[in-house]
């Protein structure tokens, strides 16, 4: 099912802000979002209201929406909360696993690492974790992860030579523990793959001089 138009603006939003793209204090002003996304007003505004909602923006008297306050401790709470519920999961997929599910994910984490475009990592990248969180059979658990990971910058990443060798060798160390069925050395790597991420794009928003 497509998305709503609202949550397509609300998520271009919120990825411009966790790159950096969009500072703290930035004013967003709604006919110039309306323009550079060619849409109306009315979804950006439904969008602005849900970016109120998560705290990653504001609304000041005779100003309007402005970027919320983003410290590096907040980018390291977000990563932390999507690694430890994701860490979990990949615990739970190394007690359960079958063959052909272990088959089937070596299968994605091939087709991903051929991949060239930085659409193509994010799909496919997206497909691996999602086939580990079916696995996983954990649907609560899942759905926070899923809210949670709405705060990372997939663009950011996909375009980073970095952050696609460090997949890399995380992928391969957690089809290892899956395969091994050691579910303590599935939590550690996939928790280090998260908070690697942090950071990464940390060091990329020390560099913007976000927090000078």
């Amino acid at each position: 099912m497509r998305p709503q138009l609202s949550d397509e603006v609300a998520a271009t939003l919120r990825a411009r802000i966790m790159s950096g793209e969009l500072r703290p204090g930035a004013r967003i002003r709604l006919e110039d979002v309306a323009a550079q996304l060619d849409v109306s007003i009315t979804p950006v505004r439904e969008a602005l209201l849900t970016l109120r909602g998560e705290d990653m923006v504001e609304l000041e008297p005779r100003k309007g929406y402005v970027v919320s306050p983003l410290s590096e401790q907040d980018v390291r709470d977000l990563f932390q909360v999507q690694g430890d519920i994701a860490g979990e999961l990949a615990a739970r997929v190394a007690r359960v696993i079958t063959d052909a599910q272990l088959d089937e994910l070596v299968v994605a984490n091939k087709a991903l690492q051929r991949a060239k475009r930085p659409a193509d990592v994010e799909r496919l990248e997206f497909g691996f974790h999602r086939t580990i969180n079916r696995i996983a059979a954990a649907r609560k658990l899942t759905w926070f992860l899923h809210t949670a990971t709405r705060y990372t910058p997939v663009r950011f990443y996909s375009t980073d030579a970095r952050w696609r060798g460090g997949m890399k060798q995380d992928h391969e160390a957690l089809l290892v523990a899956f395969a091994a069925g050691d579910a303590d050395a599935a939590r550690v790597v996939m928790i280090r793959h998260f908070t690697d991420g942090a950071d990464l794009l940390i060091k990329h928003l020390d560099g913007l001089g976000l927090w000078e």
